[in-house]
């Protein structure tokens, strides 16, 4: 069987030493589209070497209200609810730590209420877990019923990237395998939690 994730080498040194989810350089992830729990829905996430870095774990069914992210052995990340609105309602990612989950959004993803024609897919990610002077703004850009997508800053400088998966010499995975690039010195969990919130927008989660 074909293995489905990258084969670059990464050193253990391009960590941060401070947070082990940032690198100090570009990081190229797989993302399989489905669950490690047999019939359950979810996502497996592989870094270059091989190993599984991420998990989400959706045991009753899709497009669940309320999802976890996961390291390999079951730590949550972050969990990622649901809240209804009026009109095009939102998304809010709680971070945990220690076990413990923090009651205050990390960060929040609503569409843009100003982008409503065609097929074009805009979401603003407010960063909410920082000091007021460092609060930010993302934007998820991507088109209707495709996989690929890009989480871009407030002036539209990369941050981080999904595509169809292609092997070493360039054949295509199927629709459930993804290349997921993340650019330097990037929290890497919180890319992962918005890519997760992407999936759910999709209903692929």
């Amino acid at each position: 069987m074909a293995r489905v994730y990258p084969q670059t080498s990464t050193s253990s040194s391009s960590f941060s030493s401070t947070n082990p989810y940032i690198t100090m350089r570009r990081e190229t992830f797989t993302l399989w589209m489905k669950s490690l729990v047999y019939h359950g829905n979810g996502c497996t996430v592989f870094d270059s070497k091989g190993n599984i870095i991420y998990r989400i774990d959706n045991y009753n069914r899709k497009c669940s209200k309320e999802v976890y992210l996961m390291d390999l052995q079951g730590k949550v990340l972050f969990s990622i609810r649901q809240k209804k609105l009026q009109v095009f309602g939102h998304w809010n990612g709680y971070k945990w730590s220690n076990d413990n989950l923090i009651e205050i959004p990390w960060f929040q993803v609503k569409k843009n209420g100003y982008v409503l024609w065609g097929d074009y897919l805009n979401y603003d990610v407010t960063l909410l877990g920082f000091d007021e002077a460092e609060t930010s703004c993302y934007k998820i850009v991507g088109l209707q019923g495709k996989s690929e997508f890009k989480i871009v800053s407030r002036v539209n400088k990369l941050i981080a990237e999904v595509k169809q998966k292609k092997s070493s010499c360039g054949v295509q995975f199927g629709n459930d395998v993804l290349s997921l690039v993340v650019e330097p010195h990037i929290d890497h969990s919180l890319v992962m939690a918005l890519v997760t919130v992407y999936g759910l927008i999709q209903q692929r989660l």
